[in-house]
């Protein structure tokens, strides 16, 4: 007969996202299964980082669009840190660019919010156990945009640009003004403006004219989804 004792425990859960309703909604679908259990929740990508080395999570629910570090740079740390833990993406932005620069981050499934129960409880325990799952939608895209450019993630351009960054440059590409992208990312003013300039040393470019121009050779030239 086993022992009880070696019966392994639920998996430990940490939730990410800025949006305290959600984190309460998210929480309450997954109290829906046994097999898990929330250990705690972070509103900002530092503190999911330091939530993964106190708490000790099997899988992070990591949202994307969080005030300072951004979900993108905080799975890269997170994985770095703690390659061991399971980051799973769930977040409202479905474009190429942020789904591609998460999996390259480290990220082991990418969901879009509002996904159903089933498909998101699927995706924490395929992560838990060192598989990779994409929902749907996210497949689909996958699929079109592997097919229409034969790329891979190690086409993504500006690699030297985090998650975040490459974002803002977009914003940029399009003529947004740091105070409209500040507003439309929820951000501080500042943040974004220290963005830009990590842009900028990145790029090697000296000016906003300069990275608008190599932005669009790159083919950042489409307004990002708000």
């Amino acid at each position: 007969m086993t022992d009880s004792l070696d019966a392994p425990g639920p998996l430990r859960i940490l939730i990410v996202d800025d949006h305290p309703s959600f984190r309460a909604g998210l929480r309450a679908l997954l109290a829906t299964d046994a097999g898990v259990r929330v250990v705690g929740e972070a509103s900002t990508g530092a503190a999911a980082i330091s939530a993964v080395a106190s708490l000790g999570p099997d899988v992070v629910l990591m949202d994307i669009t969080m005030p300072g570090l951004d979900g993108v740079e905080a799975t890269a740390r997170i994985v770095d840190a703690a390659p061991h833990v399971a980051v799973v993406v769930l977040t409202m932005h479905d474009d190429d660019a942020t789904v591609l620069a998460a999996l390259r981050a480290g990220a082991r499934g990418y969901l879009l919010k509002g996904a159903g129960r089933a498909e998101l409880l699927r995706a924490v325990h395929a992560a838990a156990a060192g598989e990779a799952l994409l929902g749907a939608v996210i497949a689909r895209r996958m699929t079109g945009y592997l097919g229409r450019s034969g790329a891979g993630a190690g086409d993504l351009p500006f690699p030297a640009l985090s998650g975040r960054e490459r974002e803002i440059l977009a914003h940029v590409a399009v003529g947004r003004s740091n105070p409209d992208i500040a507003r439309r990312l929820g951000l501080a003013p500042k943040t974004v403006r220290n963005h830009v300039s990590n842009v900028f040393a990145k790029l090697d470019v000296a000016d906003r004219s300069a990275a608008i121009a190599l932005a669009r050779e790159a083919g950042l030239d489409e307004p990002p989804r708000d």
